[in-house]
C-alpha cells in the first residue's frame, strides 16, 4: 500500500512554511475574473420585481406593458396570483433584456396587487410573538433543581445576541447560457462539483448536461450552496431569450433581505457554582429565529457539555423575514456568547477571575488539557495577570478598560474528494480537482501538497480546479475543503509518483520503493549520486503519461485528517462611559488546529474570523420595522460594519504541538469565529462593572446598561 501518511516535520521542504496565496497578483490586479464579471457577447441582464411587503397575497399580476418595452427579450411571472409571501423581499417576477436599465424599467413596469397580512418580524421579546413561538420540548440531565438548591452561588442573567445579515462582497447571483441541449452554468457559489445537480433537479433536467465552471468568489460564509430560485428563474430566461446567456445577481436590498441570515439566539439562564467556582447546575429557556423556520436551540452550555445537572428549554420563533441559512460555524457563536457570559457573570459575583474558573471547569469540556494551556498561553500574550482586575474595579475617568474571554471547538473533518494527478513525459505536472477556492488560499494548499510530494517548486505544478468535468470535490462549507483536498491531493500524488518510481528504478538500478523524489530530482533514498533529474526520470515514460487518483473518504481518511479542534479567545477593550463607545485595543486568538499546511493563510483565517466578530460585537443587526414588517437597514450604508480603525490590534497564536500534527488536517474556517462576540461582551462588562446583556454593544445599550435600564 503506497504511504500516504505526512512526511516527518524535519524534512518538509514546502508544507508548514509561510506561503504567499498564488492567487494574490490575480487578484490585486483585477485579473481574476468572478461570475458578476462575466460579459459574453450578446449578454442580457436580468433583474428580480421583489415583494415589499412582510407578508402578503399576491391578488392580480400584470406584465404585458413589461413586455412590451423595447429590449425586453423574457418576462417571467414566478408568484401568480393567489401565492402567499412570506417575506419581505419574495421573487415575484423576473426580466431579461438588452441593458440592466431597461431590465429596471421594465420591473417598474409590471403591476402587482397584494393583499397584506398580519405579520410578526421581532422575536427579542418572547411575550409579544403570540402562537410564532414552537417549543421544541425540555431537556434534563441529573437533578437540576436540588443541585441549585446545594450551590453556594447562583447568577442568573437574560442574554441576546441578533439575527445578523450575510454580506457577501459579491452578490448571489448566476450567468447561465444554453447551448443546444446543454448549459453553461456560472454560479457564485461555494459548490462548483453540486450545484449543476441542484439546478438540474429544479429543471427536471438531466445533470451531466450542465457545465459548472467559477474559478473565484467574492465570499459565500455559508449562503452560497444551493442554485436558489433566483438561479432556477435565470436558467429559464435564456432559452425565452433565443438563446442568449444571461446574468442575474441580486441588488443589494434583495441580498440583505433574502440571501441568508445567521439566526438571533435569546436566553434566560441560571448557573449554581460551589465556592471554589466548580459549576454543578445549569438552567436555560432559549429562543431563536432567522425568519420563518424559526431558529435552532445553539448548543448551549457550550463546550462544558458535562455540567452533571441541567434544565434546557427551547423555543423556535417563526417571523416573517428572510430565511436562515448557515453562517460560519452555525449556532456556535451565538452559544458561546450565551455560555460565557453566564459564566463570565458567575466569575464576577464570586470575585473570581474568569480564566481561573474556565480552567477550574476545563474539565467539563471535551479536552480539558487543550483548554488549560491555551488559557495559559493566552494570558501570557495578553498579559491577563498583570492587568486584568476585577468587573467594574477600572479606575477613575469616564474612559474604562477591560478584559474578557471566550470559547469555541468545532469539527473540521475533511469532506469526501476526488483528485487526479496527471504526469507527462516532458515533466510537466497537472494537478485537477473540481474543488473551489473561497478566499482561504485552498489553491495554494493543494500546489503546496502536490510540490511536497513530487519534490517540486510550486511553480511546477498546474492546478485545475472550478469546473465540474474535473473530479468531484465537496462544498466548502463546515472547515471540511483544507482536509478533504489536502487529502485526496495527497494520495492522487503519491499514486503517480509510484509509477513514476516503477519506471524509473530499472535505470537507477534499483527497486521502486527504495526511491524518493527531492529538490526536482529522483533519486536511491539518501544517495543524490544515484538520480535522475526530474525531467530525465520523466522522459523514461517514453510517449505515455502517468495519470492517478485519489480519493479522501470520509469514514476512513487514514490519518490524513481528523475532526475536532478547541480555541480560546481574550479581548482587552476601553469603553467611554460618557459616549458609550467600545474600542478594541487588543485581541488574542489561541486556536488548537492540527496538522497546518501553511501557516500563513492559517493566520489569514484567523484574522478574518476576528474581523467579522468584531463587527458582530460592535455593529451587526438586522433592523426591522414592527409596523411595516421592513427591514430597516438591507444597504450598506445602515447595516454597520467595521473600518480599519474599529479592529485593534489582532494577535494569533498557532496551538502547533507534535500532538496536535500527529492529528493530521484538520478544517480552520468555523472555530475562530466563535468566541469573539463573546470575549468582547465580557471585555465591556469587566470595564463598566455591568453586563451589557444583548450584542452588538453599540453606545444606546451600553449607556442603557450604565444607567440600569433595559437596552
Amino acid at each position: 500500500m503506497p504511504n500516504y501518511a505526512w512526511p516527518p516535520m524535519p524534512s518538509r521542504k514546502v508544507m508548514g512554511k509561510p506561503t504567499k496565496r498564488l492567487d494574490g497578483p490575480q487578484k490585486a490586479s483585477g485579473k481574476a475574473k468572478y461570475s458578476s464579471d462575466l460579459n459574453q457577447p450578446g449578454l442580457l441582464f436580468a433583474t428580480i420585481l421583489s415583494c415589499p411587503h412582510a407578508h402578503a397575497r399576491v391578488t392580480s399580476i400584470d406584465t404585458s406593458e413589461a413586455e412590451r418595452l423595447p429590449g425586453v427579450t423574457a418576462v417571467r411571472v414566478i408568484s401568480p396570483a393567489g401565492t402567499e409571501v412570506q417575506w419581505e423581499g419574495t421573487e415575484i417576477a423576473a426580466v431579461a433584456a438588452t441593458s440592466e436599465e431597461i431590465a429596471k424599467d421594465a420591473i417598474r413596469k409590471i403591476k402587482v396587487r397584494y393583499e397584506v397580512l398580519p405579520h410578526v418580524v421581532k422575536e427579542d421579546d418572547l411575550s409579544r410573538v403570540g402562537n410564532r413561538a414552537k417549543a421544541a420540548g425540555e431537556q434534563v440531565t441529573g437533578d437540576p433543581d436540588k443541585a441549585f438548591q446545594e450551590a453556594d452561588v447562583t447568577v442568573e442573567g437574560h442574554y441576546g445576541i441578533p439575527v445578523i445579515n450575510h454580506c457577501c462582497l459579491e452578490p448571489h447571483g448566476q450567468v447561465v447560457e444554453w447551448n443546444g441541449d446543454h448549459i453553461n452554468f456560472y454560479p457564485s457559489t461555494q459548490n462548483v462539483s453540486g450545484i449543476g445537480g441542484d439546478l438540474a433537479k429544479s429543471l427536471t433536467f438531466n445533470p451531466a448536461n450542465i457545465h459548472t465552471r467559477m474559478q473565484y468568489v467574492g465570499g459565500g460564509f455559508g449562503s452560497k450552496f444551493a442554485a436558489d430560485r433566483w438561479g432556477v428563474e435565470c436558467a429559464h430566461l435564456p432559452k425565452m431569450s433565443g438563446g442568449k446567456p444571461v446574468k442575474l445577481f441580486l441588488d443589494r436590498a434583495t441580498e440583505m433581505q433574502i440571501a441568508g441570515n445567521r439566526p438571533s439566539a435569546f436566553a434566560k439562564i441560571k448557573v449554581g457554582a460551589k465556592r471554589d467556582g466548580s459549576i454543578v447546575a445549569w438552567e436555560s429557556e432559549s429562543w431563536a429565529t432567522g425568519g420563518m423556520g424559526g431558529g435552532g436551540m445553539p448548543p448551549i452550555p457550550y463546550v462544558f457539555t458535562e455540567i452533571p445537572n441541567k434544565r434546557l428549554r427551547h423555543s423556535a420563533v417563526a417571523v416573517n423575514a428572510g430565511p436562515v441559512r448557515a453562517w460560519r460555524a452555525p449556532n456556535h457563536p451565538q452559544a458561546s456568547f450565551l455560555t460565557c457570559s453566564a459564566l463570565e457573570d458567575l466569575a464576577a459575583k464570586l470575585k473570581m477571575d474568569p480564566v481561573d474558573l474556565f480552567d477550574k471547569n476545563a474539565g467539563l469540556t471535551a479536552r480539558a488539557e487543550v483548554y488549560r494551556a491555551q488559557l495559559k498561553k493566552g494570558a501570557e500574550i495578553m498579559d491577563w495577570k498583570r492587568r486584568w482586575h476585577p468587573r467594574g474595579e477600572s479606575g477613575s475617568g469616564p474612559v474604562k478598560q477591560g478584559m474578557g474571554l471566550a470559547i469555541n471547538t468545532w469539527g473540521g473533518g475533511g469532506h469526501a474528494s476526488q483528485c487526479r494527478c496527471n504526469i507527462h513525459p516532458d515533466g510537466t505536472v497537472e494537478v485537477e480537482l473540481c474543488s473551489q477556492d473561497l478566499g482561504t488560499g485552498t489553491r495554494t494548499i493543494i500546489t503546496m501538497v502536490a510540490a511536497e510530494t513530487l519534490g517540486l517548486p510550486l511553480g511546477a505544478i498546474t492546478l485545475k480546479i472550478g469546473d465540474s468535468v474535473l473530479p468531484p470535490s465537496g462544498g466548502s462549507g463546515g472547515s471540511t475543503t483544507v482536509g478533504g483536498v489536502s487529502s485526496s491531493t495527497r494520495k492522487a500524488t503519491v499514486n503517480a509518483l509510484g509509477k513514476l518510481f516503477a519506471a524509473v528504478a530499472p535505470s537507477l538500478g534499483a527497486q521502486p520503493d527504495q526511491l524518493e523524489a527531492v529538490d526536482g530530482r529522483i533519486q536511491v533514498k539518501g544517495n543524490s549520486a544515484k538520480s535522475l533529474t526530474w525531467q530525465a526520470a520523466c522522459r523514461k515514460l517514453g510517449a505515455n503519461k502517468i495519470s492517478e487518483m485519489g480519493v479522501n473518504d470520509q469514514r476512513n481518511p487514514q490519518g490524513l485528517n481528523s475532526s475536532g479542534v478547541g480555541g480560546i479567545q481574550m479581548a482587552d477593550v476601553s469603553v467611554d462611559t460618557e459616549t458609550g463607545i467600545v474600542k478594541i485595543n487588543k485581541f488574542v486568538a489561541v486556536q488548537d488546529c492540527g496538522l497546518i499546511i501553511n501557516p500563513k493563510t492559517a493566520e489569514s483565517q484567523i484574522f478574518g474570523a476576528a474581523i467579522m466578530g468584531i463587527c458582530g460585537a460592535l455593529f451587526e443587526e438586522r433592523i426591522m420595522d414592527v409596523q411595516t414588517g421592513k427591514e430597516l437597514n438591507a444597504d450598506m450604508e445602515f447595516y454597520k460594519l467595521a473600518g480599519i480603525a474599529d479592529i485593534g490590534d489582532i494577535v494569533v497564536h498557532l496551538d502547533i504541538t507534535p500532538e496536535h500534527d500527529k492529528r493530521g488536517v484538520v478544517g480552520l474556517g468555523e472555530p475562530p469565529v466563535i468566541g469573539v462576540i463573546a470575549s468582547i461582551g465580557n471585555a465591556v462588562a469587566n470595564a463598566v462593572g455591568v453586563r451589557v446583556p444583548r450584542a452588538p454593544f453599540t453606545p444606546d445599550r451600553v449607556l442603557a446598561a450604565l444607567e440600569g435600564r433595559n437596552s
